[in-house]
């Protein structure tokens, strides 16, 4: 096989978008879009991938890191001018390039593989990734040759009201002969009303010199949408969204609502995991099997255990382990690690706390900078004091041990094996192993108190 390489066009701003956010750094489905482009061409193993870059170029490098080369276009001259600026890095190798528009999420590498077979099969210099639209208006048509090759492509507002019936339009992503493309691009003019150079003129220049050009069109035209207004990225989120919980569901997930759930592209679920409604689920996040999600949860960033169960809770960065109960109403902070068979109930807050075995907090506690050990029952109200204004401080409960309710525990300290904590204490020193401690003011009734009181005031 001969040397297959890559150019993304990730340069331009996006004025369309009305943000200070440049275009291909907004997000479809928690990533940004030109992070799913990049993906999908990783899949195919190419031999290089070259991203330009200009508006905002060191955050799209901060997004995508060492996963692609980079090259800088300063001034944006158009889609021709852009790709030119790839040629220090693959100009003058033999093999194939395929241009790819960073604003372009939804499209797979299965597609990109089929453009690139077609046009390596057909022996062609040239090949335009199309699709047929009900609707093509805005979009140039590809006119085909009586052989079936491409003629032209005409924009729609130069098109004829003959070509303007053509459903089959260009999506503005090629597959070209790397050799041809930089010669090509050096004789691309821009004698046009934008004074810019165009990437479709090496179609031109191509037919000229009898070089075949060719098209492949795909069956799937949802994957071909480009993201340039808001309107047109809340398409590609619903579009996006659907594509994912449907394989999930082919591979053995229940989704209860896929119109009202919300998972990333890069989550994974096990088999018979039940995701009811209202669900957030992002990032590089895993859920095991027989797991029951929701409804109304959140997870980021976290590996949640087989035969678990979260319920209108936030989990973020976090590691959830087998049959565990969380919920309702619980928020586990990052760098916690809950272990098996823990519960963590309604209003109880975990942060950087590590749960062992069979422990639970079952309701209205906040456990901070914590190290918990196995069958350790918190009580209701009970909260770790881990910050002293300036530094956090650690508290550490072993195993067995009991906190009675609205407790406190001043850190850094810790609760030896097996103590008792009296409800109400504070705790400001260790408690030895299996001792009870009791820090409270002693209790004092002070009988007939009210009837005295109201006497004064008569």
């Amino acid at each position: 096989m001969s040397n297959r390489f890559a150019v993304v066009l990730a340069a331009g701003k996006g004025t369309r978008m009305k943000s200070d956010l440049y275009k291909v750094l907004h997000s479809v489905c928690d990533k940004p879009m030109v992070q799913h482009v990049v993906d999908q061409l990783n899949e195919l193993k190419l031999d290089q991938i070259i991203t330009i870059v200009g508006h905002g170029a060191e955050k799209v490098k901060d997004q995508l890191g060492e996963q692609t080369e980079y090259a800088l276009q300063e001034e944006q001259l158009g889609t021709g001018h852009a790709v030119q600026m790839a040629e220090p890095y693959i100009g003058g190798r033999q093999g194939t390039t395929v241009v790819v528009c960073g604003d372009t999420p939804m499209l797979t590498s299965k597609t990109i593989d089929e453009l690139m077979k077609h046009h390596e099969q057909e022996d062609a210099k040239v090949t335009v990734l199309t699709t047929e639209m009900d609707d093509p208006s805005g979009y140039g048509r590809v006119i085909r040759s009586s052989d079936h090759s491409v003629d032209r492509i005409v924009e729609d507002k130069d098109a004829s009201s003959d070509e303007k019936q053509v459903k089959e339009i260009n999506t503005g992503t090629y597959c070209f002969d790397n050799e041809l493309l930089f010669d090509a691009l050096n004789n691309v003019s821009n004698d046009n009303a934008q004074g810019e150079y165009y990437l479709p003129d090496v179609l031109e220049i191509a037919k000229k010199q009898g070089d075949k050009v060719s098209a492949y069109s795909t069956p799937r035209s949802e994957e071909t949408i480009g993201v340039n207004d808001r309107v047109a990225l809340a398409k590609a989120e619903v579009l996006m969204k659907r594509r994912t919980n449907e394989r999930l569901m082919r591979e053995g997930v229940t989704i209860v609502d896929p119109d009202n759930t919300y998972i990333g592209t890069d989550v994974k679920v096990g088999t018979d995991t039940v995701i009811q409604p209202g669900c957030v689920i992002q990032g590089d996040t895993q859920i095991g099997s027989n797991v029951e999600i929701g409804p109304h949860t959140e997870i980021k960033d976290s590996a949640i255990g087989d035969g678990t169960h979260i319920k209108q809770s936030v989990v973020t960065d976090s590691r959830v382990g087998k049959d565990v109960s969380i919920g309702p109403f619980a928020h586990i902070r990052p760098a916690s690690d809950i272990h098996d068979q823990v519960k963590i109930g309604n209003f109880v807050e975990i942060k950087k706390t590590s749960m062992a075995k069979n422990s639970k907090a079952s309701h209205l506690s906040y456990l901070g900078d914590a190290e918990i050990g196995k069958d350790v029952n918190v009580g209701c109200g009970s909260i770790t004091v881990n910050y002293d204004g300036k530094e956090k401080h650690k508290t550490i409960i072993e195993d067995g041990a009991f906190i009675g309710c609205n407790s406190n525990l001043v850190a850094p300290v810790k609760i030896e094996k097996g103590a008792y904590v009296a409800a109400g204490s504070t705790i400001t020193k260790d408690v030895p192993e299996k001792s009870l401690s009791i820090a409270r003011s002693r209790q004092e009734n002070k009988e007939g108190y009210l009837e005295r009181l109201n006497k004064s005031k008569k």
